[in-house]
């Protein structure tokens, strides 16, 4: 089954925080195969992520 942006938003942000069921994992990916713009959202949590992480290290050198 196939699921909402808004419902594939939802599990592109949960998946950063904790690891997806089976079944989500399945349907997220079922919907990024035909959602561009839910996979260059996801894309851009995983950027946003990691330049969050590196200011933060950088924060805590100082």
């Amino acid at each position: 089954m196939i699921i909402t942006c808004k419902k594939a938003t939802q599990l592109l942000s949960e998946q950063l925080e904790r690891p997806l069921g089976f079944g989500e994992k399945v349907s997220l990916k079922c919907h990024l195969f035909v959602c561009r713009g839910c996979t260059n959202f996801g894309e851009q949590m995983t950027v946003l992520r990691k330049i969050s992480r590196e200011y933060s290290h950088k924060q805590g050198d100082e």
